[in-house]
């Protein structure tokens, strides 16, 4: 029987730093890593709740989820106990802190992140921050998501809204990418109604991209906490050592049927019900290919199984088979620090069910056919459907296993339509 004793996550207390900046040491298993500080506009109540149903923490948890010291800074009430809130003062405390903070990994640079749009501060904070960022040695580079900052003394990575700039030319200490469904700076911000999920991740991912050479990490062997998380799914079959190896609100997302968990409650519930011990024992993962990025692991892979149990995660409704089953799948693997934050599982059901002997060759094609013939009296067209079986597995792992194109002599047929 497999451990389920329940899995402590990674946790470290907020420390205060002063007024309005606070330090989130890293929430990872390993524990340590470089600083960051990043900055958000206030007042709080804007910046402060994630909308329900979004999974994505606020900026200073998902950093601290990536390995870092993050030092948040938030801008409300700037203007105001100037000694304090002096954000040349407010920085220098920061920096400070890090320093001090064990879990701080690298002292002698740190990243800056600036929220929002330069409207959202005074115009005073804007001037300061440019000159307190040109001088800050251990500030080593940042990241903005509108060009509107000017922070360009060192390399930057900006995000933009919206669509490129046809003049727009590259420079040496600048990355600059352009994101044309996002329609606001607010895009990257979980809490914000404008925040957009797509560009969101695929930013995230380019400034990790950007940051980690720029701080010295941190560096995860990723394929190692991928293989791990796998074993305990369908080696160890256990719940909860699953679990412990993904951060707070995770989500697994089965693309072709809708199944899978949104969230720590559902994800656990989900593995527990209906995958994890829902699984043939004689299932295996077969691996074509692997490609690792800087925080997600894609792998190709042909799954192989006896379909002698319901396994309603892949084919909900269907009573077992008994029939052998050998599918192509692909998995996207998006890795958070040292902690799995969602799966996006691909497979074609269609090869699946045709294994099964559960799709017929041809169905009825309603339809008037291009040329503008239409069924005689009494008959129907049908179509042969562009599905094959085991093939797609044997061609995945071999490209010559199979020959290409021969659906290509496919055709409608006339039939009595009985």
């Amino acid at each position: 029987m497999a451990d389920e004793t329940p899995v402590a996550l990674p946790s470290a207390p907020l420390i205060k730093v002063t007024g309005n900046a606070s330090l989130q040491p890293p929430l990872t298993r390993r524990g340590d890593g470089p600083g960051l500080i990043i900055v958000v506009p206030g007042p709080r109540d804007r910046y402060g709740n994630v909308t329900p149903g979004i999974l994505d923490p606020l900026p200073q948890k998902k950093w601290a989820e990536e390995g870092y010291a993050v030092v948040q800074i938030i801008s409300e009430n700037i203007s105001h106990e100037k000694a304090i809130w002096d954000i040349q003062t407010t920085i220098g405390f920061a920096i400070v802190a890090l320093g001090g903070l064990d879990t701080c990994s690298v002292k002698d640079r740190y990243g800056l992140i600036v929220y929002g749009d330069p409207s959202d501060y005074s115009d005073s904070f804007i001037s300061n921050l440019r000159e307190t960022y040109a001088a800050e040695q251990k500030l080593v580079g940042s990241i903005t998501f509108t060009p509107l900052w000017g922070l360009s003394t060192k390399p930057q990575l900006i995000h933009s809204p919206g669509e490129s700039f046809p003049s727009y030319t590259p420079q040496p200490t600048l990355k600059r990418y352009f994101y044309p469904s996002a329609h606001s700076a607010d895009f990257i911000l979980p809490c914000s109604p404008h925040f957009n999920y797509s560009a969101a991740s695929v930013s995230h991912t380019r400034s990790l991209t950007f940051l980690r050479p720029l701080l010295n990490g941190p560096f995860f062997d990723l394929e190692a906490i991928w293989d791990e998380h796998t074993a305990f799914e369908f080696a160890t079959r256990s719940v909860a050592q699953t679990m412990g190896t993904m951060v707070d609100e995770p989500y697994v997302n089965h693309i072709p049927v809708l199944t899978g968990g949104m969230g720590r409650e559902a994800l656990t519930k989900f593995y527990r019900e209906r995958f994890i011990h829902s699984n043939p024992k004689d299932v295996v993962l077969e691996l074509v290919s692997r490609t690792v990025g800087v925080d997600r692991v894609v792998d190709e892979f042909v799954a192989t199984l006896t379909h002698d149990r319901v396994v309603d995660w892949l084919l909900p409704g269907i009573p077992p088979t008994n029939k052998h089953l050998r599918i192509p799948v692909v998995s996207v693997v998006n890795i958070r620090g040292d902690r799995l934050y969602h799966e996006h599982i691909h497979w074609d059901q269609g090869t699946t069910l045709s294994q099964l002997g559960l799709l017929p060759d041809y169905l009825p094609f309603p339809y008037a056919l291009p040329d503008g013939r239409v069924p005689s009296p009494g008959k129907r067209f049908e179509y042969r459907l562009p599905v094959t079986g085991a093939e797609t597995a044997a061609k995945l792992e071999n490209g010559g296993a199979v020959e290409s194109n021969g659906m290509f002599e496919y055709e409608v047929r006339e039939v009595d339509d009985a």
